[in-house]
């Protein structure tokens, strides 16, 4: 690979997907050939919470491939701190919560910190900027047979979708301008190796029949493995027309809960020795419809639930299709559903188990 720059800056760096990004840059990603040797001598500068860098990047840092830089992005002085003396570089802005204690969080970070780290990557001469987001954005699809493109009309789901969108316009705006090279990634729920909490958990669920299942359990669902995430995120980086363009990132086709379940609880018990219970909890479709009032009201006191709003959205179809990615930057997804579940579960197993 070879970004045309020595110098890329990541924020959002010792989230789960930020740190797996900043390992592909420095190593390559095994794989996708075309991106399996890393470009010589890049350097990556880092912006980490205070007392968040986490020991993966301090082992990459300790090799003297990454910088680290201590800050916010709410903070726009942080920001220019971050990609300060990176003119010609590549921002992969990465930054974002989920599951803020207060609503305002969601506008905080995905708005205003977008604005921040764009305006001043702006000022710093940097090329490009690529900005990951999610689906909530556009909302559920009107259907099971319905799938989101890029041309997919704005139908914010709660106000994370409400921020997201506002974040979208925003990178924008700043793209037309034509001060910044501006790509906008959308990844559906992400899965893969390393410390995500809310994986471990799931994976003890099915283990020990807890699995949620609400309604029948098939509305589709695309899911992105993160080492295909981050292909999709080096490409939007490396290929010159991406410039301006939004695109889909997934695996290669949707699946559904309950599929991601049963080859799950396949994987621990074929290949895991991880015997399992061969249950699951059953709640019907009206359960999500009575969830999402409920994260309505609560959401409008100014407060996040998060297990009320993973409910409300459990028998919904949230799935897309990467042709644009495919046909513009050559994006093929490597990893499918089960050899990520497979990797997934080994990474738990070899690190502190179920």
């Amino acid at each position: 690979m070879d970004f045309g720059t020595d110098r890329v800056a990541v924020t959002g760096a010792t989230g789960w997907l930020g740190r797996r990004l900043v390992e592909t840059l420095v190593h390559g990603l095994p794989d996708v050939e075309a991106l399996r040797t890393p470009q010589a001598g890049l350097r990556v500068r880092c912006l980490v919470a205070l007392g968040q860098d986490g020991p993966g990047l301090q082992r990459l840092a300790g090799e003297g491939r990454i910088e680290l830089v201590v800050g916010d992005v709410r903070q726009p002085a942080h920001c220019a701190s971050l990609v300060g003396g990176a003119t010609g570089g590549i921002l992969f802005h990465l930054a974002g919560t989920s599951h803020p204690r207060r609503v305002r969080e969601f506008y905080e970070v995905h708005v205003e910190g977008t604005k921040n780290v764009l305006d001043a990557a702006a000022r710093a001469g940097v090329r490009r900027a690529v900005v990951a987001t999610g689906s909530s954005a556009c909302g559920h699809c009107p259907s099971r047979a319905d799938r989101f493109d890029e041309s997919a009309p704005f139908h914010p789901y709660m106000h994370g979708g409400r921020s997201r969108m506002l974040m979208e316009l925003a990178v924008r705006e700043r793209g037309r301008g034509g001060v910044i090279e501006a790509v906008v990634v959308r990844a559906p729920f992400g899965y893969g190796p390393g410390p995500r909490l809310r994986l471990k958990q799931w994976f003890r669920e099915i283990r020990d029949g807890r699995a949620l299942i609400v309604g029948d359990g098939k509305a589709p669902r695309s899911m992105t493995y993160v080492d295909n995430l981050c292909h999709g995120l080096m490409l939007a980086a490396l290929v010159p027309q991406a410039a301006g363009q939004t695109y889909w990132i997934a695996d290669e086709r949707p699946s559904s809960i309950r599929e991601a379940v049963d080859t799950v609880e396949r994987l621990l018990e074929a290949e895991f020795q991880q015997p399992c219970k061969h249950r699951r909890r059953r709640l019907p479709g009206a359960a999500a419809d009575l969830a999402q009032l409920l994260d309505s009201g609560i959401e409008a006191l100014g407060t996040f639930p998060p297990r009320i709003h993973e409910l409300s959205r459990m028998n919904r179809t949230i799935a897309c299709v990467t042709g644009k990615a495919e046909s513009e930057l050559g994006y093929r997804p490597a990893v499918s559903l089960e050899e990520g579940m497979r990797r997934s579960l080994r990474w738990w197993l070899e690190n502190g188990g179920l």
